[in-house]
C-alpha cells in the first residue's frame, strides 16, 4: 500500500475531476489529522484519497463503496483502512469505532462544503473562519447535495468543537490549496 500506487487506482476508477479533487480534499485532512493524532500518515491519507474510488461508476448504495472495498481487498489493502471506507457510508450500518473511520466520516462531507464555500469566496480558503462556513451551513441552497447533519454527527463522534473541526480542515485544506485548485 502506497501513495503512487494508490493515485494510480484511484485515476484507473474515477475521471472526473471534481471527484478526483474531493478525495484529494479527503486525503490532506485525513493527513493532517493524522499528524495531528501521532497516526499513521500514509495509511490514514491513503484511506481519504480511495474512499470514493467507485463512487464515479458505482453510485448507488446497493455499490458504493463495496464495489471499490472489494477491489482494494483484492489487492490486499489492510482491514482498518477497508473497516473505515464501509463505515463512511451510513446506510452500511458499519460501526466507526476506531479513530481511522470516526476521521473519515468526520472530514468527507466537511471537505467537499469547505471546497464549495471557497470557490464562491473572494480568497478561496484564505482567511476562512468556522463562522462564515457554518453560516453557509444554514442556506439549504448552497451545496445542496453535502448532508449538514454528517458535518455535525462527524465532529461529535470523532469528539471536537464543530468550530475547530472546520478550522483544522480549513487549515489542512490550505496546505493543498494548489493541488486542490482552491489558491487565491
Amino acid at each position: 500500500m502506497n501513495r503512487e500506487e494508490s493515485w494510480k487506482l484511484l485515476c484507473e476508477w474515477t475521471e472526473g475531476e471534481s471527484l478526483r479533487k474531493h478525495m484529494l480534499a479527503v486525503e490532506a485532512a485525513m493527513r493532517a489529522y493524522a499528524r495531528h493524532f501521532g497516526e499513521d500518515e500514509e495509511k490514514w491519507g491513503i484511506t481519504g484519497l480511495l474512499h470514493d474510488m467507485d463512487y464515479e461508476k458505482h453510485p448507488t448504495p446497493d455499490e458504493h463503496p463495496m464495489v471499490g472495498v472489494r477491489e482494494l481487498e483484492r489487492r490486499g489493502y489492510p482491514e482498518d483502512v477497508l473497516h473505515a471506507i464501509r463505515g463512511h457510508a451510513d446506510y452500511l450500518e458499519v460501526p466507526r469505532d476506531t479513530l481511522l473511520s470516526k476521521t473519515l466520516y468526520a472530514v468527507d462531507e466537511l471537505s467537499g462544503f469547505v471546497t464549495a464555500c471557497a470557490l464562491v469566496r473572494e480568497g478561496g480558503l484564505e482567511g476562512m473562519k468556522a463562522k462564515s462556513v457554518r453560516k453557509k451551513m444554514k442556506q439549504r441552497s448552497f451545496a445542496a447535495s453535502v448532508n449538514r447533519e454528517d458535518i455535525v454527527r462527524g465532529a461529535e463522534e470523532l469528539g471536537v468543537d464543530l468550530n475547530d473541526h472546520i478550522e483544522f480542515v480549513v487549515g489542512a485544506l490550505q496546505e493543498e490549496s494548489e493541488s486542490l485548485g482552491l489558491a487565491s
